[in-house]
């Protein structure tokens, strides 16, 4: 059960921001219940917001690791639970990272065979941002005693990857 109170008046009147704070209502919750915020800080979407690469002129891998994403069996209706590691090479364009949160939320009532989802969200990641190259790795958990594991990827038209140096061991 919620009760709603108000400071007392003496610590109402003053012009500080400690006492507004204190004359804004306050919420008394019983235990074990929570407060609702009136909206909601984030809602599943399936929108990818971008942003302008920061270092355009180099090659750099960005990674995303996304260890929850849920998606639907679309014969059962149980639900499947996989580990994406996302590397990508941006050209222009890089990915906000609450926007990919909530895309992958957007999934969890979904129904999806492990390969269409993967493939999908390459090819929804390559719309958004036209990377030079993208790899999705999914790694999904055991269904009847048997782990899949999906590797989707993408090279831009003429992209070369510079080659990998390798340095001796320091010790």
């Amino acid at each position: 059960m919620k009760k709603t109170r108000r400071a007392p008046a003496s610590r109402r009147s003053g012009a500080s921001p400690k006492a507004a704070e204190a004359a804004l209502p306050v919420t008394l919750l019983e235990v074990g219940e929570r407060a609702r915020p009136a909206a909601p800080p984030s809602a599943p979407s399936r929108r990818l917001d971008v942003f302008a690469n920061p270092a355009p002129e180099r090659d750099y891998v960005i990674q995303f690791v996304i260890p929850e994403f849920t998606c639907l069996c679309p014969l059962t209706g149980q639900p499947d639970y996989a580990q994406f590691t996302i590397d990508m090479i941006a050209d222009g364009l890089c990915i906000e990272l609450k926007s990919l949160k909530n895309y992958c939320w957007s999934y969890r009532d979904v129904g999806a065979f492990h390969e269409r989802v993967t493939n999908e969200i390459l090819d929804d990641i390559v719309r958004a941002t036209r990377p030079r190259y993208a790899r999705i790795v999914a790694k999904w958990n055991v269904r009847g005693g048997i782990w899949t594991n999906v590797v989707a990827e993408h090279r831009a038209k003429g992209w070369k990857p510079e080659a990998r140096v390798e340095l001796p061991d320091a010790r």
